[in-house]
């Protein structure tokens, strides 16, 4: 606009000029060798103007002639470095659609029309790199190091080199000179984070993050969120060897990151030890409101160590309150009510759960019916529907399944890359690990009640057999006394006397076992024995009728002496085998 203005008001001044001219024409004269020549002032400022610009295109003509050679040259040098150019950009296209013979053409044209040109070297390096030619990609690296303007590009390729060839000390080396040169560079800083980490140096990883704040790589707010990490890794590094320490690195980056789910869990730990329990539950209770996690859970059940059951149920529901509706306030505070044996409320919180439950919840079930009711089929049903049901969150990075939080990524190196989320594709978390330990011990506890009842039972069995045994022997007559005592009284009694040979000590007429080869004839020679007399009217008629305190009536009962053997007698066995004798007989068994 100001450009069109400006050239209306130049035309309107030559429209002025031009007409203020012509209102003056004036005369000229000009004689020179004879001639004379008139004219007005505008045919001569005309003329002027004409033979002006003449002078100036042939000179301009003078002035080509005389510089073509240089023309031509530069033409021909500018005509090459486009067609490299050209070149260049046709290889970083084909590099990036993975066209191997189209990367090598494009590299041969740029090194033959650009021979030292940055980006020739990085098309020749990442040319090596998609042929898998690593010593190529290094010395083109290396060449650009050499040159200032593409040093810091030559180290990066060089890191990266270095690390897939799994030389961490080369890539460290590398980032620290990257970073030194460059603090804003964010890929050097955060190698040099991760190296630091790797080797436990927070210290000097927070130095280079400070350095890199200093510089203004990074903003406020990721910088107190990284710092926030690295205290916190420290902090847990230090928990065990140095908790005073530790204690003040926790308690700093829960300053600075009030959510960071490890830094207030070590915080609250490490206050909950030194006592200072409202300040530890005050940072697992704001913590756990915005991130439920079951680590803050059981830092708040165990914040005070000797508490009872029930004690840290009562500190459970305060932390399940600052976030009613998470699913992990509920885990949180069946657990807690099944530790305490508040069976009741941990069905009642689990209850709305069950239409569509995770691993840790049938984990639960299983686990509270074995505590419960101790229903081991049960639980193993909660147990076997816990392989299909859905995951729990856990700590991943970059696709990395780990059971406890760290600071950098094991893959790519990143900080602050763990999130708590649920895995895709894993089949098991590591919490529910934990979990199942809980279920095994709880299953083992009612198994080893049962065997427990079992043995007392077997004990309280013996002791009874035991006292019926010693009633018994201490009832038993001696046979020694008893059987003469006997044999007299049924002597005297006027009964009939059957004489049975049996060996003794057996009260009963058995087969006659073979005797050992080896042994004495005189030390195995029986005794006669009383055998028991026959039921119905015999002696237990006459034992009742004493006891009702009535006179015996009916026939006196028939005692039995066994005798011992004769020296002939071949014994029951040839008895079976061959037909017995009638005198022998007769001479054995009289009465019968």
């Amino acid at each position: 606009m100001i450009r069109l203005v400006l050239l209306l008001i130049l035309l309107a001044a030559a429209a002025f000029g031009v007409s203020w001219l012509a209102d003056r024409p004036g005369e000229i004269a000009v004689v020179w060798e004879g001639w004379r020549v008139e004219t007005t002032v505008p045919v001569a400022l005309a003329v002027i103007a004409v033979v002006s610009g003449v002078l100036l295109l042939l000179w301009r003509l003078l002035s080509l002639l005389v510089r073509s050679p240089k023309l031509i040259a530069a033409f021909s040098r500018r005509r090459k470095r486009e067609k490299g150019w050209q070149a260049v950009s046709r290889g970083l296209l084909a590099v990036g659609i993975g066209d191997n013979a189209a990367v090598r053409q494009a590299r041969h044209d740029a090194a033959r029309l650009l021979p030292h040109e940055p980006l020739t070297h990085l098309l020749t390096a990442q040319a090596a790199q998609l042929d898998g030619k690593p010593e190529v990609a290094i010395a083109a690296f290396r060449a650009m190091v050499d040159d200032p303007s593409t040093r810091l590009l030559g180290l990066r390729g060089l890191h990266m080199e270095a690390r897939k060839a799994g030389d961490k000390a080369a890539a460290y080396a590398i980032a620290e000179e990257a970073a030194s040169a460059a603090p804003t560079l964010g890929w050097a800083a955060d190698a040099v984070i991760e190296a630091r980490c790797a080797a436990g140096d927070y210290a000097g990883a927070r130095a280079v993050l400070e350095r890199q704040m200093a510089q203004k790589g990074i903003d406020k707010a990721q910088y107190k969120r990284r710092r926030a990490v690295l205290l916190a890794a420290e902090a847990i590094a230090l928990e065990q060897t140095d908790p005073l320490v530790a204690r003040e690195k926790a308690v700093e980056a829960v300053r600075l990151a009030p959510t960071l789910v490890p830094a207030a869990a070590c915080a609250g730990r490490l206050l909950g030890a030194a006592g200072e329990l409202r300040k530890a539950a005050k940072i697992v209770e704001t913590a756990f409101a915005a991130n439920p996690h079951p680590e803050l859970a059981d830092v708040e059940a165990y914040l005070r160590p000797g508490d009872a059951a029930l004690d840290r149920l009562k500190r459970i529901r305060t932390l399940a309150n600052r976030a009613p509706s998470q699913r992990e306030s509920a885990i949180a505070l069946a657990r807690a009510a099944i530790d305490a044996q508040e069976f009741r409320q941990a069905r009642l919180v689990l209850e709305p759960l069950l239409d569509d439950p995770s691993q840790r919840v049938c984990l639960l079930m299983a686990e509270l019916e074995a505590a419960e009711h101790a229903d081991i089929g049960k639980a193993r049903e909660w147990t076997a529907r816990a392989v299909r049901a859905n995951r729990d969150p856990a700590w991943i990075a970059d696709g990395v399944v780990s059971d406890r939080w760290a600071p950098v990524s094991p893959v790519s190196g990143r900080l602050d890359a763990f999130v708590w989320e649920v895995p895709p594709g894993v089949s098991a978390t590591p919490i529910l690990e934990h979990e199942a330990e809980r279920v095994k011990a709880a299953i083992a506890a009612v198994r080893a009640s049962e065997e427990a009842k079992v043995a007392e039972k077997k004990i309280a069995e013996q002791k009874l057999a035991e006292k019926k045994l010693a009633e018994l022997k201490a009832a038993e007559p001696k046979p020694a006394e008893s059987a003469p005592a006997a044999a007299a009284e049924s002597v005297s009694a006027g009964a009939p006397v059957v004489v049975v040979e049996a060996p003794a000590p057996v009260a009963t007429v058995a087969a006659k076992a073979p005797e050992p080869k080896g042994t004495d004839p005189k030390a195995a020679e029986p005794v006669p024995v009383i055998l028991a007399p026959p039921t119905g009217n015999g002696a237990d008629a006459r034992g009742r009728a004493r006891q009702n305190g009535k006179p015996e009536t009916g026939k006196k009962a028939d005692a039995i002496v066994a005798l011992p053997p004769l020296p002939d007698d071949p014994g029951p066995e040839a008895d079976a085998t061959e037909e017995p004798d009638p005198s022998s007989k007769s001479r054995r068994l009289m009465g019968l």
